[in-house]
């Protein structure tokens, strides 16, 4: 296997090596990448998007369009703060590399020298995880595996919870073997950056990262939002309407997901994130080393090419580095990550062959407005004869969307009906999980009410449709609602509660799958 992927990321430079030497493209004008963004915004009706391009190390096109908050009247500027979600990965692996070359760090260190805690459910894998393991999504964690422990926020569950629930995830799949994504890694791997670094990730963030690159506005941690200003709230699209959820306090607290999803910036920020990378001016040579670029936006691990990649970009190889995808497109060699966070959407695209690039960043829900935006952009780089439009792009899109709901066929739960107490009597109690910890699923109000301890957002009634029970979650537009399979006790073995989603496409970040309650006890 392992020498199968060698041959294969071979395979993966040396379509890089050719696609360096390919001849260069004319990149458009201003006015389409005005045609591209008013197009998309009017097709998605986004509530607000910034959005950057460079051309040659250059900036040459920075536009907004829309509110921080729908109805506001705030607009959206270069200096609006937006939550870039996974795309904080990159600034992760930026941090370790700074160690790198400091020797504070080695990326084939075993983790537990850092993090004597740390066990995964192997011990084999607990002893041989390297820190760059924790970088490439190949750990053996199922797709988003453990992820309940970061979203919804806020929930009570800290670094340390993470550190020590994951011997409890069952792996997907064996070690290095495939790429599954993963974000409880990442933050593994701040904890890794704050030990080897000597202070909390937050710190070595601001001192490592923001600060000697000049990202001002950039923000991770607590923080206060009055104070920095000019924010934009995330929103969900309700009917022909865009509204605000999750809205900020005056006080940003820090996360525990930051290092893998956490950090906020702004475009002219991004902007800048960018160009060090496409650019590098001798002192931010100085502050990270050719050697640790590379090791970073190198192919560590496959990714299997989708087809509709293969149809749009005439794609054959895809490629994770540390925080990073890379990818041939039309023979252009591409390096690019996304985020995603309910209500914000971001990308970052690289052609650093070329020095050419784009940053937009998203309040809104937006997966197919980033997709189509992403590839409408990336067209006129790497096909500037393309004829396609942002409109051709969307129908197809929609086409792509319609039959992969199709397959999956979610129920209709609109006819479920609340279950009453007495229905459920075998089956109410407390139970637990060894990552996720205690719940209860408790008479109240007339009816049963499931509550996870540590995650406030994790409650909602229990519903029935047809032979089946599910939770209804309260959280408005909490996704996905969740069946509830309940299996008797047997011998001196607790009755025990499985989850799964009731939307077979709903967000794997909702790993209800990985769960495995056992009653320890009724309702208090």
């Amino acid at each position: 296997m392992r020498r199968r992927l060698c041959l294969a990321l071979l395979a993966v430079l040396a379509i890089a090596g050719s696609v360096h030497a390919a001849t260069p493209v004319t990149p458009p004008a201003n006015g389409d990448y005005d045609r591209i963004l008013d197009a998309v915004v009017a097709r998605y009706h986004l509530p607000g998007i910034a959005l950057g391009v460079i051309e040659h190390g250059k900036v040459v096109y920075v536009a907004t369009r829309g509110e921080t908050v729908a109805g506001s009247g705030q607009k959206i500027t270069p200096r609006t703060l937006f939550k870039i979600a996974s795309n904080s990965k990159a600034m992760t692996t930026a941090l370790l590399g700074r160690l790198v070359d400091q020797g504070k760090l080695r990326w084939g260190d075993p983790v537990t020298k850092y993090l004597p805690d740390f066990r995964m459910y192997d011990p084999w894998v607990t002893k041989n995880m390297r820190v760059a393991d924790l970088l490439t999504h190949s750990s053996g964690l199922p797709e988003g595996g453990g992820d309940l422990m970061l979203w919804p926020e806020p929930n009570a569950f800290t670094r340390a919870d993470i550190i020590h629930g994951l011997r409890y995830i069952k792996p997907g799949y064996s070690f290095r073997s495939k790429y599954e994504y993963d974000n409880l890694l990442y933050v593994v791997a701040g904890e890794v950056a704050a030990a080897a670094g000597g202070a909390p990730y937050e710190t070595l963030m601001h001192r490592e990262v923001f600060q000697p690159l000049g990202l001002s506005r950039c923000q991770v941690g607590e923080w206060s939002r009055d104070a920095v200003g000019d924010v934009a709230e995330p929103h969900s699209r309700e009917g022909d309407r865009n509204v605000p959820v999750d809205g900020d306090g005056p006080v940003i607290p820090a996360i525990t997901s930051a290092p893998a999803g956490g950090i906020r910036c702004d475009l002219d920020d991004m902007l800048t994130w960018a160009r060090n990378w496409l650019v590098p001016t001798p002192a931010q040579l100085q502050w990270l080393s050719a050697e640790q670029r590379r090791v970073l936006q190198s192919p560590h691990m496959l990714i299997p090419v989708s087809e509709q990649r293969r149809d749009w970009d005439h794609s054959h190889i895809m490629a994770y580095g540390y925080g990073w995808r890379m990818t041939d497109v039309d023979g252009t060699w591409t390096v690019w990550h996304t985020g995603t966070l309910d209500g914000m959407y971001s990308e970052l695209m690289l052609l650093p062959d070329r020095k050419n690039g784009f940053v937009f960043l998203i309040n809104g829900e937006a997966e197919s407005a980033r997709t189509v935006l992403g590839e409408a952009l990336l067209k006129h780089f790497t096909r500037p004869d393309d004829t396609h439009d942002v409109t051709w792009y969307a129908d197809a899109q929609q086409r792509i969307d319609e039959r992969a709901s199709k397959r999956a066929a979610a129920p209709d739960t609109s006819k479920a009906t609340l279950v009453a107490p007495a229905a459920l009597a075998a089956w109410t109690g407390r139970y637990r999980d060894p990552w996720l910890g205690d719940l209860t699923l408790c008479p109240k109000n007339g009816r049963v009410h499931f509550a996870v301890a540590k995650s406030p957002r994790l409650n909602g009634d229990v519903m029935r449709l047809g032979k089946r029970d599910l939770v209804h979650w309260s959280r408005h537009g909490m996704d996905p609602d969740a069946w509830l399979d309940f299996h008797p006790a047997q011998g001196n073995q607790a009755a025990t509660l499985t989850m799964t989603k009731v939307d077979p496409l709903g967000d794997f970040s909702s790993d209800y799958e990985d769960l495995h309650f056992v009653r320890t006890g009724d309702c208090p």
